[in-house]
């Protein structure tokens, strides 16, 4: 569904940020020339860590099919680590450096439909995390005796801070091989499942057998003990392995007793965890966590909230680690559904801060989940469109998470048929299974699959700043209303109150008039519908 209004909103957002982007931008976040060409099939990324000196160095080799012919390949690998070379077959080819951006001459003719290899050869001091995850690179900490505590985040920076890559997310490489070779005495634990270690190296080989997105790839070295169980999900068995440090063992068993209670509330809203193939993984880390694909980092100090704070306000985030839920959510939305462009990101953010209401939801009821959304409106700051600028890497609000996610309720308030909504939100993780997306397929398979056009709803929340205002007057028994603050066409069926019978009414930008039955002093918008009211005398 292409809508007019719609376009016309990306082109005036554009055009307002453009004076602030550079050809950087342009490079990173666009998908170039270099980048359309050819479709990623694998990687071998294969690298030694030093945290002495902070320093890595290694190879990635980018398997690819050529979709049409072209001589000149996108890299990405930003400063101050460096391309040492590149090889394919065994030649080594001439390479043009603008930035974070290296472009590749091949000497090999390009062939359509051929799968072909290049190796990158690689070594640096990559970027330090200052904030981790936001401001992400490598973090080199130590444990509480002393031993190197290492771990990679890089969501907004890009996988490309700290190994070469096509660092777009449009175009998700198909499996992976992960070698990684840490100090001796320490174990490196990344995505997918361990093949082997060679131990004369202390060298660790994971791989990935499913599609994965740059930046869920990552590193964790430290001394790690492992626990696990079989959970009997809705795809058979599926093994979730638990990596903590050596002192936090028994400290972990008792934990991350919320992992399986997740498992079980997700699979139930959101259809089979994507990934029984390379299991499921909770792996401690040095900073908060993140949602790393099959190996989900955590560093929530085994504090139940978010490091023992309640988001919403309610008590009710409380009962659960925040980032256990949060961040394993993600394995839905961000890894098995992924944004093709940043600006999107929404689809990550607010279905996953959605999630945790659906977890309270299904442990503790419908009332005590509407009151944990409702209560993170608190921390909406309706400052910009949630929804950002296209193809220069720039996210929109961070208002993504928790409007995003009361988004969503009001939603579910406008299907009214709670298993309906149910299957709105599994049938997305089996239609975009394991796919890239823009935020119109997924606003279209809602729309289409409630059976309501909510391509309104979507523009107002989604594109605008505006919260809806619901106004109205009160003659007698009859009640005149409104709504302002909303875009042209917004007319969405809203639910009140009056002395505790529910009616529904339908606003729109020019005044309406309704009977009502009772003491219409006591109307009030019903609290699950994300829209401000006021009386007017």
């Amino acid at each position: 569904m292409k809508r007019i209004l719609i376009l016309t909103m990306m082109m005036v957002a554009t055009a307002t940020y453009a004076q602030q982007f550079t050809e950087q931008d342009s490079l990173r976040g666009s998908i170039t020339p270099e980048r359309e060409w050819w479709d990623l099939n694998y990687y071998h990324l294969d690298v030694a860590v030093d945290p002495d000196k902070k320093f890595i160095s290694g190879s990635n080799t980018i398997r690819y099919k050529v979709l049409k012919k072209n001589q000149v390949m996108q890299v990405d690998l930003q400063p101050p680590m460096t391309i040492e070379k590149v090889t394919q077959d065994g030649q080594e080819l001439q390479v043009a450096h603008n930035g974070n951006a290296h472009f590749v001459h091949l000497k090999k003719i390009q062939k359509k439909g051929d799968f072909n290899e290049i190796k990158v050869y690689y070594s640096g001091h990559p970027k330090e995390a200052v904030r981790a995850p936001w401001d992400g690179g490598f973090s080199w900490k130590k444990d509480n005796k002393g031993k190197d505590f290492v771990a990679t985040s890089n969501q907004g920076l890009g996988a490309s801070v700290w190994w070469p890559n096509k660092d777009h997310m449009y175009d998700e490489v198909d499996s992976m091989l992960i070698s990684v070779k840490a100090p001796k005495g320490l174990m490196d634990v990344s995505n997918g499942r361990l093949r082997k270690v060679d131990k004369d190296t202390n060298t660790y080989h994971w791989f990935v057998s499913n599609p994965i997105n740059n930046y869920g790839v990552n590193i964790n070295i430290g001394d790690y003990v492992h626990f696990g169980e079989k959970y009997n999900g809705e795809k058979g068995i599926l093994d979730m392995d638990y990596y903590v440090l050596r002192d936090n063992l028994e400290k972990a068993k008792e934990h991350f007793k919320d992992a399986p209670k997740m498992m079980k509330a997700f699979e139930h809203w959101f259809g089979p965890y994507p990934f029984y193939e390379d299991s499921f993984k909770l792996v401690e880390v040095p900073y908060l966590g993140m949602e790393h694909q099959s190996s989900v980092t955590y560093g929530n100090q085994y504090m139940k909230g978010y490091l023992g704070r309640d988001l919403s306000g309610t008590g009710w985030g409380l009962k659960f680690d925040f980032i256990i839920i949060h961040e394993a959510g993600h394995e839905w939305f961000a890894n098995n559904i992924t944004y093709k462009d940043v600006a999107d990101m929404w689809v990550h953010e607010g279905f996953t801060a959605y999630s945790e209401n659906l977890f309270v939801d299904f442990y503790y009821g419908k009332e005590a989940a509407a009151d944990y959304v409702i209560g993170t409106r608190a921390s909406i700051q309706n400052d910009k469109p949630i929804i950002g600028p296209y193809n220069v890497n720039v996210e929109g609000s961070k208002d993504m998470y928790y409007k995003g996610a009361n988004l969503l309720h009001t939603i579910r308030q406008l299907v009214n048929d709670d298993e309906k909504w149910r299957q709105i939100l599994r049938g997305l993780n089996r239609e975009f299974y394991h796919q890239t997306v823009t935020t119109g397929q997924i606003e279209d398979y809602i729309s289409r699959h409630a059976k309501i056009d909510l391509s309104k709803v979507f523009d107002q929340y989604l594109r605008t700043a505006k919260i809806p205002m619901f106004e109205y007057k009160v003659d007698g028994n009859e009640v005149k209303y409104r709504y302002t603050n909303v875009i042209a066409g917004f007319n969405m069926p809203l639910k009140v109150w009056v002395d505790g019978t529910a009616h529904i009414l339908k606003p729109a930008g020019k005044w309406k008039k309704q009977k009502l039955d009772g003491d219409l002093s006591t109307l009030e918008v019903d609290r699950n519908y994300y829209v401000d009211q006021q009386f007017l005398p």
